[in-house]
């Protein structure tokens, strides 16, 4: 059953409409849109009702306007649905996974609640995230950096790359974290699957035959994926164990994602992302077989992703790696200049095709 309003007095740009979902086991779920960065890129955020205390699942990015969209679209859950809630209300978050756009929010929210109520969960391999986030935050950027070297990015190309990284992750500061949400476990009719690639720590969650799939499964995009040299549990290998995890469970009437539109087909859409895998698979295996020469990861994405700009360019040569990773993990690449590698580890690594 769904229901549709539209959240009204918001300026600017009109949101997508708040969407109510009733699961099988009677639980209220709200789906408010929120844009999180500066270009209209819109998120979702969910309020849980009916699952024990009242629950947010993510918070948005903090950037903008997307705080006082999801505190309108709290409001608006009263407003137009009946529903006796306000933000002080909720008790709970729980936080999908550790992208900025998803839990960048979370020190707004807490303080738009009062704060001292509220428990704040997340998956353990994120759990450092948002405890010790100025940390993370310099060890992903020196893994990185080594990354960016070895998959042939020029030095003077170099400090452009790693000052975009870092812009969007200047202004959160670590939180705590009250509990860990863990593979298998349930909380008040909530259960959690650990489904790590685009995220190391990424959840789904069931609710009955309702399924927040956050961003690893999307109805129109395929999530981006990165080298799991840069950060552990990410990259094409993990994701493809997590979609085959999630094909598994039985019963999912509707899978609603961290963007995008809700999915009445979360199987078939699953059998078309890995479709969309293995082509890409094959395309990079092609690249590299047709070049005249060895390719690093940096020849690839100029091939696999032309006319990038800006961050764009940046997540092309994450996304590339990913599957150049995969591919020589898995045999099917060499490295051809080992030699020179050994001498210097900051030469880009160029490959071949065995």
């Amino acid at each position: 059953m769904v229901y549709s309003s539209r959240i009204r007095a918001l300026p600017r740009m009109e949101l997508p409409a708040i969407e109510q979902f009733i699961s099988s086991t009677g639980t209220r779920i709200y789906r408010l849109p929120m844009i999180v960065f500066p270009n209209g890129f819109i998120a979702y955020a969910y309020v849980v009702l009916g699952a024990g205390m009242p629950t947010l699942v993510d918070t948005g990015s903090g950037f903008g306007r997307s705080t006082p969209d999801l505190l309108a679209g709290i409001d608006a859950i009263s407003e137009q649905f009946g529903e006796p809630i306000e933000v002080q209300d909720i008790e709970r978050i729980l936080i999908t996974h550790g992208h900025i756009d998803h839990f960048g929010g979370l020190s707004s929210i807490l303080e738009a609640t009062g704060g001292a109520q509220v428990t704040v969960g997340v998956h353990p391999l994120d759990r450092r995230v948002l405890t010790n986030y100025e940390e993370r935050v310099a060890v992903a950027t020196k893994n990185l950096t080594i990354y960016l070297q070895r998959a042939g990015v020029s030095a003077d190309r170099l400090p452009q790359l790693l000052e975009m990284y870092g812009f969007s992750k200047q202004h959160f500061r670590s939180r705590k974290v009250d509990f860990l949400l863990n593979e298998g476990e349930v909380l008040d009719g909530m259960e959690f699957y650990h489904v790590p690639g685009h995220c190391s720590g990424q959840v789904a969650i069931q609710i009955g035959d309702v399924l927040l799939s956050a961003d690893h499964i999307l109805p129109v995009t395929s999530p981006h994926l990165a080298a799991e040299s840069i950060t552990h549990y990410t990259g094409v290998g993990h994701y493809e164990e997590s979609l085959r995890k999630l094909a598994s469970v039985p019963g999912i009437r509707v899978a609603l994602g961290g963007h995008e539109g809700p999915m009445h087909d979360m199987y078939g859409r699953i059998g078309q992302i890995q479709e969309r895998l293995t082509v890409k698979k094959e395309r990079v295996l092609d690249f590299i077989r047709q070049s005249e020469r060895p390719m690093s990861v940096s020849d690839v994405s100029k091939v696999m992703f032309p006319d990038k700009h800006g961050y764009d360019v940046l997540l092309a040569l994450l996304e590339a790696g990913a599957y150049v990773e995969y591919l020589y993990e898995r045999g099917y690449l060499d490295v051809t200049n080992l030699a020179e590698f050994e001498a210097d580890d900051k030469t880009a690594l160029c490959y071949r095709v065995l």
